[in-house]
Parts: structure tokens; sequence; C-alpha cells
């Protein structure tokens, strides 16, 4: 760890980073650390928490498309999403995984699986308001999940 930050960074781009800050916040829980909004209110940096993780996001570009958009204008994109895994994702652990999942989709995060029994623990999977996948997991193990979580 260094000045705060972990070791590993998921960095994401949004085609409307504040829109997604707002978002992620009330779908998934996630903490605003930073907002750096850059001309015409795009999102230049932001980063969130998750337990002791962090994300980092922007809008990299007016002619950004993200997952979902390009899922829409290509077949290819279309098929590699016919499967409900994560694919380019993030794995976030949190305690309560059921009620993470009912949160989220209140919140209309496009659900891809439901709750169910892994060998890990409990999971699920979500995609978020612009296509980013992701899978929130429930360890075994309680004291994992108190490690993970602030």
């Amino acid at each position: 760890m260094s000045d705060g930050y972990p070791a590993v960074i998921p960095m994401l781009a949004y085609e409307d980073g504040p829109a997604a800050m707002d978002w992620l916040a009330r779908a998934f829980g996630f903490r605003e650390r930073a907002r750096m909004l850059g001309e015409n209110g795009r999102l230049s940096h932001g980063e969130m928490e998750a337990g002791e993780g962090v994300i980092m996001l922007a809008t990299p570009s007016p002619h950004y498309h993200g997952p979902k958009r390009h899922r829409e204008e290509s077949e290819d994109a279309r098929k590699w999403s016919e499967v409900p895994y994560v694919i380019d994702g993030v794995l976030v652990y949190v305690d309560d995984v059921a009620a993470h999942f009912e949160r989220a989709r209140a919140a209309g995060a496009i659900i891809l699986s439901p709750v169910e029994e892994a060998g890990e623990g409990k999971r699920y999977r979500a995609e978020d308001l612009e296509g980013h996948r992701w899978m929130f997991m429930q360890s075994k193990s309680p004291n994992l999940d108190g490690q993970r979580q602030r």
C-alpha cells in the first residue's frame, strides 16, 4: 500500500462519469473519495471506495462508448456478453451479499445471476448503468469478509 491506496486499483471509463459515481454510490454502496470535473462537467478523475478497495473512474473522451453502447453497436460485443459471467469486470467482497443484491436490484442494476452458492461463498453478478460487469461475493469465512470491509 502506498499513500492510502491499495497495490492494485481498477480504472474504469464511463461516458457520464459524474452520473456513474452517483449511481455506484446508490446501487452498490460505494463511497466517494474524490471527484474532479474538467471541461463541460466531464469527470477527469474520480475515486470510490468499497471496503479497503478503491476504484478510479474518468470520462476519457467525448467519443468514448461504454460496454453497453458498444454491445448496441457491435454484433461481436453482443455475442461476448451472451453469458452472465464477468467479462473484464471487478470482484468486490461484501459482508451481506443478499442485502447488497436487493439494494443493487432496487437501484436498477441489471442482474446477470441471482445470489448463488459458490465454492468460496455466496455471490451474484450485475451490470451497472453503462454495462460494466461486477461480481459481489460474501466469503464463507467471516474473518475474511471482516478484513476486506471497514
